[in-house]
């Protein structure tokens, strides 16, 4: 008498639903267990004529609960913070606090607190400005000569950041140029450095810069 396909092979039907059942019961039996995550902090929907000016917090600590067994498999790695920047549309302050919409976690696994559990952000208009270059020197020139005359190609460049902080750089300078490989006129190829690292620039960083010099006597 030929079997019912659902008895058959029934041995090790009820051998592979033991141990389905013994694992659910060792999963779902595990104790709760705390772990506390590193997480960067990323931005979505970053306005594109406002800057950011606080300095944020660049990453957050998460409290994250969850099965020892759910636990064993996390990889903290691939957890982040996403702040979603969407209602920002003006310049201002904007206070975001993190809870579990900002933190994509496995099922399974969820969010205790953060630390900091609130991030407040400031934006400022986006703006660009000319400003001068500067020439730095070091050393002295060969014996004999001195510095007649110094030309700087392009004479500005152009930056651009936040309003206030933009408007704090006066010049920016070039790295130091050491007069005693100059000759009667040298041409060196130097780059420039902004003090401001929220002000960066528009236009290439480096200059060229002439340096002429003259016999003393």
């Amino acid at each position: 008498m030929k079997l019912h396909p659902v008895f058959q092979n029934l041995r090790w039907k009820l051998l592979a639903l033991a141990i389905a059942v013994g694992l659910w019961a060792a999963f779902v039996s595990s104790p709760e267990l705390i772990t506390f995550v590193s997480a960067p902090l990323q931005y979505q929907n970053m306005p594109q004529d406002l800057e950011m000016t606080a300095d944020a917090p660049e990453r957050v600590y998460l409290e994250v609960r969850g099965l020892s067994a759910r636990l064993r498999s996390f990889d903290p790695s691939r957890t982040a913070v996403v702040l979603n920047l969407v209602a920002v549309q003006h310049a201002g302050e904007y206070t975001f606090t993190v809870d579990g919409n900002h933190v994509d976690l496995p099922v399974g696994l969820r969010l205790e607190r953060a630390v900091p559990g609130q991030v407040r952000l400031r934006f400022e208009h986006r703006v660009s400005a000319q400003v001068p270059v500067r020439v730095r020197l070091s050393g002295v020139p060969p014996e004999g000569y001195r510095v007649a005359r110094q030309q700087v190609r392009p004479p500005t460049l152009t930056i651009v950041g936040a309003e206030t902080r933009v408007k704090r750089v006066e010049y920016v300078e070039t790295d130091p140029i050491d007069l005693a490989r100059a000759g009667k006129e040298t041409q060196f190829h130097v780059h420039t450095f902004l003090p401001d690292p929220q002000v960066r620039f528009v236009s290439p960083s480096a200059v060229d810069v002439v340096v002429s010099l003259e016999r003393t006597r």
